[in-house]
């Protein structure tokens, strides 16, 4: 009997027990490492091999040297990300050799990208990694712009801005993605210079909290309902027509509940005019705000979604950006 969570797949040539997902990613480097199922008939050898390596040795030996700004992805994120991550430890031995970790590692970088315009029509650019330091960046989840995108989101004039860029090399786009993230490092060793690198490190880029289609209506509710593409980025929940504008249609703050700030699960009952059955309702001290879901199962995932920020009371810089949205034009 074997107790549920265990891993189901080993790899015999790293001597590392890896799950589901990983085992598919490791297939990909067989030179590297010969996959096999726990289930399977092993020999006496592969059995002595794990016993005397196993995960822990193995993590010791492969991610001795990873750099603290070094994005380590977790089982959520996208496939280039975990596929880097498994290549750049076993393959290409990046964190038991610092020298090999120079394209990232200087927290400047430059050379040419693909890059997305405002009119969504692809350009061929570059930039160094250590220009513009306030953005917020990460990696889109959701989405399959292009197999090796990266998105820069961050602020303009209190707006938000997105930027799409591209390169048909994996690598080449993760060491872009961890160059930005060593120049924010940087940056914010010198700007805090008594902080720890735990503390620095959750500073260097973020996810979306949650993004994904849902239908909207008007301020009136009675417009028709449109289907758009939502972002929601801590207490700022944007929409767009498509997932790869540049600029968002419109921008929806969300408070917490001390404030008057209530998310609730269905439309009122007059609401016409929506495709989709699975109403939300979030209620402002302004007005009500209504969306439509495709599946019972978005619903409580964004319903889940606005009431963690509904149930954190705000801090004193975020009624700034409540005070601006209630000015907005």
């Amino acid at each position: 009997m074997r107790a549920i969570g265990e891993p189901d797949w080993a790899s015999l040539t790293l001597g590392v027990f890896v799950c589901q997902a990983c085992s598919l990613l490791h297939r990909s480097i067989p030179h590297i490492s010969r996959v096999k199922s726990v289930q399977d008939t092993w020999d006496a050898s592969d059995v002595e091999l794990m016993a005397t390596t196993g995960n822990n040795a193995a993590k010791a030996k492969y991610e001795q040297k990873v750099p603290a700004f070094y994005y380590r992805p977790t089982h959520t994120d996208c496939k280039m990300l975990r596929e880097q991550w498994i290549r750049a430890k076993y393959e290409r031995n990046e964190f038991e050799f610092i020298e090999k970790q120079e394209p990232y590692s200087a927290g400047y970088r430059e050379g040419f990208l693909w890059k997305r315009g405002r009119d969504n029509a692809g350009r061929q650019g570059s930039q160094g990694a250590d220009e513009d330091r306030d953005p917020q960046r990460h990696l889109p989840t959701g989405q399959d712009w292009q197999p090796c995108g990266l998105q820069i989101t961050y602020l303009k004039d209190n707006s938000t801005r997105n930027i799409f860029v591209y390169h048909s090399d994996a690598k080449e786009m993760i060491d872009w993605f961890n160059a930005i993230r060593a120049a924010r490092f940087h940056y914010l060793q010198v700007a805090f210079p008594g902080a720890s690198d735990e503390e620095l490190v959750p500073k260097l880029t973020r996810n979306f909290m949650k993004e994904g289609f849902m239908e909207k209506t008007g301020p009136k509710h009675t417009e028709g309902f449109k289907k758009r593409w939502f972002t929601m980025d801590d207490r700022r929940l944007m929409y767009f027509k498509d997932p790869l504008d540049a600029f968002a249609r419109g921008e929806v703050f969300i408070g917490s509940k001390e404030n008057s700030y209530t998310v609730l699960s269905g439309l009122p009952s007059s609401t016409q005019g929506h495709h989709w059955n699975n109403g939300i309702t979030i209620v402002t001290p302004d007005r009500k705000f209504l969306f439509a879901c495709e599946t019972e199962a978005e619903q409580r995932d964004w319903i889940a979604a606005f009431q963690r920020v509904i149930n954190r009371p705000m801090r004193p810089q975020e009624y700034a950006v409540e005070a601006h949205f209630k000015h907005k034009p």
